[in-house]
């Protein structure tokens, strides 16, 4: 039977659905609420809720109420313990759920808890006004609790599709920096210049913005093979980099070209030239590349001339045919 005390006390404070709603927990992933705090909800003790339990078991199977256990209960416990400071407002309901696994019960007497369909078959047994009235409210309360959970889903579903979708543009982000990085870089490297083509008579300028880029990239040695050199040749040499080696080999070495070698070499950075017969195309090695020169460096774009980089000759190779002495000359 219920406690009059207990009836009275529902009755004179009106069940509001934020109040049931506080006592809804999720445990094993099913929303649920504790024998005493229903016991409460309805005007009647645990005990007598509970022994109404169990005269009509067969309508409690496990997907209606189940038994927690001790870990179960001494997490509930912590949970509302380190919130109470937070639920000022409502601390009687903290009171209560703390004090519902600690209720006067066996030693192995843990809590019970009931689902949505749980609460509702316990409405049915009890068949006390106070419970017919109050169960119309817990079911609502499960209700705008169920659409709660539903509603933070989606929105943590939406926010996981954004945060997706913020990963993949940074993502591609990152690889568009790269690869203008890597643009930069290669402009900066000079691995823009053109590994072959033509220059058109008059290209004068272009032609001699061309090879002196081409020197400007040496990093270790600069080797000319030209048959006709003069001192506008020491000019575009002397843009290669400090401690970069420099020779000329070509088939007449004038006095002029002598006195312009001695004049250069006083003030700059020394070249070297040497003699080399049985030679008529012009070559350039920067390093171990070759690059094969249509016409003279003297002469570049006065006439139409073609320009190629040798990928498959090694600038050794080229050396050591032409003349092996100069692999000890110059490398």
């Amino acid at each position: 039977m219920p406690k009059a005390g207990n009836e009275n006390r529902i009755q004179d404070s009106p069940v509001t659905l934020s109040h049931v709603e506080s006592r809804i927990m999720t445990i094993r992933g099913t929303q649920v609420m504790l024998d005493s705090d229903i016991a409460e909800l309805y005007g009647v003790e645990t005990k007598r809720l509970n022994e109404a339990v169990k005269r009509n078991i067969q309508r409690f199977p496990e997907s209606f109420m189940f038994r927690l256990n001790r870990g179960e209960v001494a997490d509930i416990r912590s949970q509302i313990a380190t919130s109470c400071s937070q639920l000022t407002e409502n601390k009687h309901v903290v009171e209560t759920t703390l004090r519902a696994p600690h209720e006067k019960r066996t030693a192995n007497a843990l809590p019970y808890c009931f689902t949505e369909q749980g609460v509702a078959m316990l409405s049915a047994i009890l068949h006390t006004p106070t419970a017919i009235r109050v169960s119309v409210q817990i079911m609502n309360a499960f209700v705008q609790m169920r659409h709660l959970l539903v509603s933070n889903t989606q929105v943590l579903q939406r926010l996981e599709t954004i945060e997706h979708h913020q990963l993949a543009m940074a993502e591609r982000q990152e690889d568009a920096e790269s690869k203008i990085e890597e643009v930069f870089r290669r402009l900066d490297e000079k691995l823009a210049i053109p590994t072959q083509g033509v220059f058109y008579e008059g290209q004068i300028f272009d032609a001699y913005v061309f090879v002196s880029e081409l020197i400007e990239k040496t990093k270790q040695r600069v080797i000319l093979i030209d048959n006709y050199v003069n001192s506008s040749v020491l000019t575009m040499l002397d843009k290669r980099g400090n401690n970069v080696q420099a020779a000329i080999y070509t088939a007449t070495i004038s006095e002029q070209l002598k006195l312009d070698m001695v004049k250069h070499n006083a003030q700059y950075q020394p070249i070297e030239i040497f003699p080399l017969k049985g030679v008529h195309d012009r070559f350039l090695i920067i390093d171990h590349v070759v690059y094969h020169i249509g016409a003279s460096l003297k002469d570049l774009g006065k006439k139409c001339f073609a320009f190629s980089k040798l990928n498959d000759l090694s600038a050794e190779l080229l050396l050591s045919k032409i003349n092996p002495t100069i692999i000890k000359q110059t490398l």
